[in-house]
Formats: C-alpha cells, structure tokens, sequence
C-alpha cells in the first residue's frame, strides 16, 4: 500500500511541475503572438493557406489520436493504446515535415527569409519555436512508446502518459493560435 501512496505523491508533485513549465511557457508563445501583431500589425507574410490547413488540420488530428490514447490506457486496453499513440506519433511527425521541408523552402523560394522582411523574421522565429516543441513531443511520444511497448504502463500507473498527452495538447493549443495569425489574420505584406 505504501508503494502505492508514494506513486501517487509522485504523481502530484510531477503534475504540479508539468503545469507550472506549461504556464511559463505559455508566455514566450504569448510573447511570440503579440511580437507578430506589433510588427506586423494588420500585415501578414505570404503563405500556402492550402498548407496551413493541411498541417493544421495534421496536428488538430493527431491531438485526437492523444487523446483516444491517454482514454485507452486508462481503460486498460493496451493494444489500443499503442496503436492511436503511433498514429499520434506519424501525424505529428507529417506535421513536422510540412512545416519545416515544405512550408520553409516554399516560402523561402517566394523571397521570404529572415532577413528579407520583418515579417519573413516573425514567420520564421514563430514556427521555429513551435517546431522545435513539437520536436521535443515526437521524443517525448516515442519514448512512451518504447517503455508502452514493454508493458511498462498500466490502468492503474500511466503517469508518463498523461504527461505525453497534456504536453502534446499544450502544442497543439499554441499552434491553434499561431495558424490564424500567420495564415489569415491581415493582408499579405506587400
């Protein structure tokens, strides 16, 4: 019993800690929203609005398959628990691929760099920071699919799981906000 007790201890404290780096976090994508409104106002850089939607659409899908994941293993059901967690993990990893070796070297061919336009700067800092998030969640995702596919999670203890889940979420909340800002909010700069 006193295994038990002390899993669960653990479990607040590191819940605690999870929120905590969410919040602060939180505040250099904030930071990042209001830099693009700042200076760029109501212009937006030119983009592949087909491609903003299709990634956003990649990340949107794959917070679904989190989350039909975190359900499975709570109900026990591992077979289900590592399937939708591996497609969370190829959702991702396509969103991943659409921004940064796609989205970049299309926009990049259209005369959009760091150093052409504020807002090329803007367009790049923001989906940089946001992909190296989503970098660190892929790593994330495949190392609770490694330990998942020993067995090393159960109904009763899938803390790292839930963990998986609520950072994976938090990106794709950032990116909830990030899309409409790049994509459509304003007039293209001219």
């Amino acid at each position: 019993m006193a295994h038990v007790s002390n899993y669960l201890a653990k479990t607040a404290n590191n819940r605690m800690a999870l929120w905590l780096f969410i919040l602060s976090d939180s505040f250099v994508f904030g930071g990042l929203l209001v830099t693009r409104f700042v200076l760029l106002g109501d212009e937006r850089p030119e983009l592949s609005q087909g491609l903003g939607l299709a990634v956003t659409a990649l990340l949107l899908l794959s917070s679904f398959f989190m989350n039909r994941s975190e359900v499975e293993i709570a109900h026990g059901n591992q077979k289900g628990f590592v399937r939708n967690l591996t497609i969370t993990l190829v959702l991702g990893l396509l969103f991943l691929v659409g921004v940064v070796f796609v989205e970049w070297p299309l926009a990049a061919s259209h005369g959009l760099t760091t150093d052409s336009s504020t807002a090329g700067a803007v367009f790049y800092v923001m989906t940089g920071y946001h992909a190296f998030h989503v970098v660190t969640g892929l790593i994330f995702l495949w190392i609770v699919l490694r330990l998942a596919r020993k067995g090393h999670f159960s109904q009763e203890k899938h803390w790292p799981v839930e963990a998986a889940a609520v950072y994976w979420h938090f990106i794709d909340i950032a990116w909830i906000f990030f899309y409409p800002a790049l994509y459509l909010m304003g007039t293209v700069a001219g």
